[in-house]
């Protein structure tokens, strides 16, 4: 077990388990901490609590007492808890700092961290950076909101790999001391409000990426979002863009042909093999940040003439009498939806819905012009229909959940139809996850078969 070395707390609250929690009570216990765990869901005989218990940790369940915080120096929490929550308005109180375990796992990985955040398109340029860097023969491990726990794959990364993690707004409003060696910024679109308030709480926690970089590091950026552009001025880093818009002598970019990094040619566009236009830009953040690390031409090219797509963003599942499925149920806001419907000329018959944020969706209307039919399921679903008849789709069906949304498709569809879940909502009022949404949504075409 590795060391946390600038770790001056003694006593530490672990508010959350899953994964992250779990992982993170390990490594404090391993570091001779004084553990408390606080979770409302977790049982006592769960295998995990009873483990835990074993090794030391004070474990309360089922409620959120004040007094977990008696004695208290500092709280890691699981990322998905709002600072609105009893126990994190009153640690605030009594100014007790709270961090998520992104900021152990900064601690524990001896490689270079390379950090991805962004709006949309995380999961996607931290899959084509691991592989591009992988495919060029170096070693490399990937973590984070990737769905692998940081703290956990941190403790196995050497001196001579490299840590690529994919971090969301959640895991960077709760940083000290993270910093790393190359921070990628996509882009940056209203999002997560329920949870951040404001725009600007929103925006000050993507930018935390690189709030302690150094000018050693390295920050890449979208040349394209004036919000980045903007905040990232004062960044002591060395900064370097990407661009599918503007030649960058210093950065990645494209033109009507190629790819290239600085002034070199990487590979042709046409040979890309990965749909959609806005997959453009992932592509050139992964270019830029592989190549900080080495990456060659070859394991790019490797990379990019192979890699069709991450599970549940834009995914091919299946050509059933020439329709063609795809799942991209991490389309949890309208901008992710945007892209979605962007990538497919050909008539589409789109399934969306889920949780209830207060959109209109009216931001959707301008992309709805090849919609030939619309399925609507979840909270949302009166909403949508009400978009759907404002953009004069006919075809509009109400459907239960996700399995009941792809029956209805197929047999609203024609030959040469894209039959495509992406929902613009969060998940959470049907399904614990997007993933399992996706899940559901892609036995669901099967069965059809």
């Amino acid at each position: 077990m590795k060391q946390l070395i600038d770790f001056p707390y003694s006593n530490v609250l672990v508010l959350g388990l899953a994964r992250s929690g779990t992982a993170a009570a390990n490594v404090l216990l391993e570091n001779s901490k004084s553990v408390r765990i606080n979770d409302m869901h977790a049982k006592e005989d769960d295998e995990t609590v009873e483990e835990l218990k074993s090794k030391g940790a004070e474990v309360i369940l089922g409620t959120h007492p004040l007094h977990v915080l008696d004695g208290i120096d500092i709280i890691v929490k699981n990322p998905g808890i709002p600072y609105d929550n009893i126990i994190l308005a009153e640690a605030m109180k009594r100014d007790i700092p709270i961090i998520t375990e992104i900021e152990l796992a900064g601690q524990l990985a001896d490689g270079e961290i390379i950090a991805i955040t962004g709006s949309n398109g995380k999961t996607t340029t931290t899959t084509l950076t691991t592989e591009m860097l992988s495919e060029s023969s170096l070693a490399v491990k990937v973590a984070g909101n990737i769905g692998l726990v940081a703290t956990e794959i941190a403790q196995t990364v050497e001196r001579d790999e490299s840590l690529v993690l994919e971090l969301s707004s959640f895991q960077l409003l709760g940083i000290q001391r993270f910093k790393p060696s190359i921070a990628v910024l996509l882009n940056i679109f209203e999002a997560h409000l329920d949870y951040h308030k404001t725009m600007e709480n929103y925006m000050g926690a993507k930018f935390n990426i690189f709030r302690n970089q150094t000018e050693t590091d390295y920050l890449v950026y979208n040349a394209d979002d004036t919000k980045i552009v903007t905040a990232i001025e004062k960044a002591p880093s060395i900064k370097v863009p990407f661009s599918v818009t503007q030649r960058l002598p210093n950065g990645a970019w494209m033109d009507q042909d190629y790819l290239y990094y600085r002034e070199e040619k990487v590979m042709p566009i046409a040979d890309i093999v990965l749909v959609g236009a806005h997959n453009l830009e992932n592509i050139l953040a992964a270019i830029a940040a592989a190549k900080l690390r080495g990456a060659t031409n070859e394991g790019i090219y490797k990379v990019l003439t192979t890699f069709s797509g991450v599970k549940h963003r834009l995914q091919f599942v299946d050509n059933i009498k020439q329709r063609l499925f795809y799942n991209d149920s991490k389309a949890t806001n309208m901008l992710a939806t945007q892209k979605a419907l962007s990538s497919f000329k050909q008539p589409v018959i789109l399934l969306a819905g889920g949780l209830d944020r207060g959109n209109d969706f009216q931001a959707l209307l301008p992309y709805l012009k090849h919609v030939k039919g619309l399925v609507v399921f979840g909270q949302t679903a009166e909403k949508l229909k009400k978009l759907g008849e404002q953009a004069d789709i006919t075809n509009i069906v109400a459907a239960e959940d996700v399995e009941d949304a792809v029956v209805k498709a197929y047999q609203a569809s024609a030959e040469e139809d894209v039959i495509l879940l992406s929902p613009a909502c969060a998940s959470w009022d049907q399904y614990r996850t997007f993933e399992e949404r996706g899940d559901m949504f892609i036995q669901a075409v099967h069965r059809l078969k």
